[in-house]
């Protein structure tokens, strides 16, 4: 396994990105993670490297402006923000890698990113979301409020502080100050994902404590391509890393099965 660690730079700022490549490598598309609303290129801990590994695939990931080694932003983003991922940052990035077609994998807004990505662009040619929102539910709500309280309980944000450093209190105010206004409530991905093309593969934990069911099967009936549902027995927000084995087969499976097998 070959790990390369690179910065990329955008016009507003530099971009943290990881490459792993395994030794074998039958299939040249990358695969590329967007993580979640506290996440970073380190927090998905060895999921890449075991991914990359069991698909023989190289799987790259990065750290969003204002995350992990990314650089810092100063403002907020919009309530536009997944959108903006989409349409503003992920083609600069994608540029600079000298990425033509890629495979997406998205954990939790990084799924809801992924949709808008694939809906944008027809080089994207597959999509698996891991515990994605789909729109704003009552429990997104509650899940939400009871982390924010969480956090800014004693000592609790150098849990953050780990992985992003002086950003963790932006990057916390980044997700709670935005799910949690009332202009973000009407929030979804209706107007995209019906542009969504390639295939789709929604895994959802059947535990999720930040949404129920009801976003994966939105996800995967309202696709404009194929679109395919699992849901994870026994399993919370995390299935990349509670139930990593089985994520990594399900996508190995829906991949050879969905999209190398029309190459």
């Amino acid at each position: 396994m070959e790990t390369n660690e690179l910065y990329i730079t955008i016009p507003d700022g530099k971009i943290y990105v990881k490459k792993w490549t395994p030794a074998t490598v039958t299939e040249e598309t990358p695969i590329i993670l967007l993580h979640d609303s506290l996440g970073s290129v380190d927090l998905w801990r060895n999921f890449p490297k075991e991914l990359s590994e069991n698909l023989s695939q190289p799987v790259i990931a990065y750290d969003r402006l204002g995350f992990g080694k990314s650089d810092s932003r100063e403002k907020l983003p919009s309530i536009e923000f997944i959108h903006e991922e989409a349409s503003k940052y992920f083609p600069i990035i994608k540029e600079k890698l000298n990425i033509q077609e890629y495979i997406l994998f998205g954990h939790s807004v990084g799924g809801a990113m992924s949709i808008c990505i694939a809906a944008l662009d027809r080089y994207c040619k597959g999509v698996i979301t891991v515990a994605a929102q789909a729109f704003v539910e009552d429990k997104t709500i509650d899940g939400i409020k009871k982390a924010k309280e969480f956090f800014e309980s004693s000592g609790q944000l150098q849990k953050l502080e780990k992985w992003h450093g002086e950003k963790a209190l932006w990057v916390l105010r980044a997700w709670t100050d935005i799910w949690l206004s009332s202009e973000f409530s009407s929030w979804s991905l209706q107007n995209c994902i019906q542009h969504v093309k390639c295939p789709v593969l929604a895994i959802h934990g059947e535990d999720d404590e930040y949404g129920s069911i009801a976003f994966p099967e939105f996800i995967a009936k309202n696709t404009g391509g194929v679109g395919q549902l699992s849901i994870i027995k026994n399993c919370k927000h995390m299935p990349h890393k509670e139930q990593s084995e089985k994520v990594i087969n399900l996508t190995k499976h829906f991949i050879q099965k969905h999209i190398l097998s029309s190459k």
